[in-house]
């Protein structure tokens, strides 16, 4: 699973339902990113990943 870090609970966490989105960068580049929910307070989590090549 994923893991990212949860504000309300301040903890590392793995996302419940995990997809992968597209956000916009700078210069007109796409960025990959993971958003989902945490498992125990439901608060969106959201996951900057690595750049696509």
């Amino acid at each position: 699973m994923t893991e990212a870090y949860c504000v309300k609970c301040k903890a590392k966490r793995d996302m419940k339902d995990p997809k992968e989105v597209e956000m916009k960068g700078k210069g007109g580049m796409k960025r990959r990113a993971m958003t989902g929910q945490c498992p125990t307070c439901s608060t969106k989590m959201f996951r900057i990943l690595g750049k696509s090549d």
